[in-house]
């Protein structure tokens, strides 16, 4: 008979599996109304709830965070990416350097600024070589994935799970996990990932349409509003004589008068003072028309075109971004990042509504006009990415790069050896940027994610709730009589695939979350040795292959190489079955 306090955690775990899957709540505010729920009727005490604040593995985040940030703004990778992708001519030259390449920098920085960094390459050598992006980006996210799997600090949720063992009551003297206890699985899924991509992903990927060439050469069609201004030499013209129905690069849709709706109109409909006219065109067209004095006005746009620098770039939206559900004009984002958005593009679809009213959604591609404070008022947003390069990033002197890149080198080394703790390396490694001048004290608050950090924190306290009230123990048993007959391979695999499902629909931090105290607790009631069910939580949470949504590198491509849902499946599934085999291969010779 399950008691109370079981029965409100199930109910929490079930309402934190739909909020997440429907999307009704961002996962930080979801945790929270569930530990608050628990919080409240006693089943956690307020000391267990913030513990997770004193976690070490939580300042050991934020603080490769703001390293990572620092390491983007400083243009080091991108320097390094110049040389080394210089030279490549074919496809498989290019895809083979960017796989390796870009898995043995995302094993020891964090690969959500890899791969936006990287993107801007991939565009401009397919564009060279006459290549569909569409088959790089997914192997670009895949790489950046088996990378950070394959170390301590390579991916956020392998510190999360690292976090947990810390925290965790159920085995009292578990050892703390060590930067390279992954490495064992994660360096040879590196190799076997990058064949596979070299030998499938040509046949597997589709080849669709190039974004950021459509973008530059003006072949990608957008819609765009322009308003008959007061006082506009077009008031009482013909659009035939307005010269507007033959325009190069774009042709009118529709038209709006006193919020009317007009689709049908010849060349002799006679335009009128505040007419808006929806127009479908090139990204040269658009930029042309923002430009030039035709007695039409961008609404969105308004006084930035009277800037001194302005330039339009296109981003896309981010899984968890403030921006994300709002209309366009309820985004206020010309008074927030100082740029307009033209035009939305979604995954291949043209938006029909009015500008103002689309309800902007992840993976949204905005074109921007921006104006000269853009860059600096999102060097810290985490509400897009860019797809085309629109910063110009600072070069640093020889020594200071070296202070970075080689600081973090020898944290590395020395916290592999269990000389220093990562945690003070990291930290003096900071000290001297802001000492060297680096980076600037007022910008490391903006490149702390306080989001991460607060489901991180809630996450440790379900975990506590699960052990706490022996729903750990009772999911744990289900387990073990639902696999048994596999033996606990059978029992292993069974967890791996239930935890990346999970992490395919849910994101790959609540699938450890809520997947870790069960897997903990089947070890324990197993007898077994507790680290292959560790590991394997953090190997299935974090080599999330099969869907756009469970990790956030396939979220940052899947707009701009116009992929669909599909497309993820069908190349990700068979990885993501390769990986597993993999690990539950190589840690069963290794702990059974």
């Amino acid at each position: 008979m399950l008691s109370f306090d079981q029965i409100l955690v199930f109910v929490v775990l079930l309402f934190i599996l739909i909020s997440l899957y429907r999307e009704i709540l961002g996962p930080a505010f979801t945790f929270l109304v569930g530990v608050i729920v628990l919080g409240i009727f006693g089943v956690l005490t307020p000391s267990e709830i913030l513990r997770g604040f004193a976690n070490e593995q939580i300042a050991v985040i934020l603080l490769l965070l703001l390293l990572g940030d620092i390491i983007r703004r400083t243009a080091v990778v991108e320097v390094i990416f110049d040389r080394l992708f210089k030279s490549a001519r074919s496809h498989r030259g290019f895809l083979s350097r960017m796989t390796l390449l870009i898995s043995g920098f995302s094993a020891f920085l964090n690969n959500t600024p890899l791969v936006a960094v990287m993107i801007p390459y991939v565009h401009s050598w397919c564009k060279k070589n006459n290549i569909s992006p569409s088959k790089f980006l997914i192997p670009l996210s895949y790489a950046a994935i088996l990378g950070g799997s394959a170390t301590l600090i390579g991916t956020s949720t392998n510190l999360i799970v690292a976090g947990m063992v810390t925290d965790q009551t159920i085995i009292p003297d578990l050892e703390p996990l060590k930067i390279f206890d992954f490495i064992s699985v994660g360096l040879p899924m590196i190799f076997i990932g990058w064949l596979y991509l070299m030998i499938f992903g040509s046949k597997l990927l589709p080849s669709r349409p190039d974004a950021m060439e459509q973008f530059s050469l003006g072949k990608r069609e957008y819609l765009l509003e322009a308003k008959v201004k007061d006082k506009s030499p077009l008031i009482g013209k013909t659009t035939e004589e307005a010269g507007l129905r033959h325009k190069p690069g774009f042709y009118i849709v529709e038209i709006w008068r006193r919020g009317y709706k007009i689709t049908v109109f010849g060349a002799d409909f006679l335009l009128d003072k505040g007419d808006v006219l929806i127009f479908a065109g090139d990204t040269v067209a658009i930029a042309d028309m923002i430009s030039s004095n035709t007695g039409l006005v961008i609404p969105e746009v308004g006084m930035l075109t009277h800037k001194s620098r302005a330039e339009v770039v296109e981003v896309v939206v981010s899984q968890n971004s403030t921006i994300a559900n709002k209309t366009v004009r309820a985004a206020n984002f010309r008074s927030k990042y100082d740029a307009a958005i033209v035009s939305v593009h979604r995954n291949g679809e043209l938006i029909k509504e009015k500008i103002g009213e689309v309800v902007l959604k992840s993976g949204d591609v905005l074109l921007l006009f921006t104006g000269e404070n853009f860059v600096a008022r999102t060097v810290a947003t985490k509400d897009f990415y860019f797809i085309s390069k629109v910063k110009e990033l600072v070069k640093l002197e020889w020594y200071k790069s070296a202070v970075l890149l080689g600081g973090l080198l020898v944290a590395i080394v020395l916290a592999a050896l269990d000389w220093f703790p990562l945690f003070l390396s990291l930290l003096i490694i900071i000290i001297l940027s802001l000492a060297m001048k680096i980076t600037q004290p007022r910008e490391l608050p903006r490149a702390i994610d306080y989001n991460l950090a607060l489901i991180i924190v809630l996450a440790l306290a379900l975990g506590i709730a699960m052990v706490k009230t022996g729903t750990a123990d009772l999911v744990a048993n289900g387990v073990i009589r639902l696999f048994a007959p596999l033996d606990k391979i059978g029992i292993l695999a069974g967890i791996y695939l239930i935890t990346t499902i999970l992490a395919a629909y849910i994101t790959s931090k609540a699938a450890a979350a809520i997947i870790f105290p069960i897997a903990l607790q089947t070890a324990v009631n197993l007898q077994l040795d507790p680290m292959p069910f560790i590991l394997v939580t953090a190997f299935a949470s974090s080599a999330n292959f099969m869907t756009p949504v469970g990790f956030q590198t396939n979220l940052m491509v899947y707009g701009p190489g116009g992929y669909s849902f599909n497309d993820f499946f069908k190349v990700g599934a068979p990885l993501t079955l390769l990986y597993m085999a993999v690990t539950i291969t190589i840690l069963s010779l290794i702990y059974f």
